[in-house]
């Protein structure tokens, strides 16, 4: 596996994180009314879109290197 194929593989892993942290805490807002829950929930869902962003950069990046 080539570091471009793991750097890839980590930020999709990364991503999944994010938005199951974040859908996680806002139920945990609704269900406790907490706002820190829904503070930490957004800020992951935030998160989510900056590794996207990322995750678009790098592979118009190293569009020319192999997967291999």
């Amino acid at each position: 596996m080539s570091l471009k194929a793991f750097h890839v593989f980590f930020i999709v892993v990364s991503i999944l994180c994010c938005l199951g942290f974040g859908y996680w805490a806002v139920q945990d807002y609704f269900v406790s009314g907490n706002g820190v829950s829904l503070a930490m929930g957004l800020v992951a869902f935030a998160g989510c879109g900056v590794l996207i962003r990322y995750g678009v950069w790098f592979l118009k990046k190293l569009k020319g290197v192999s997967y291999l």
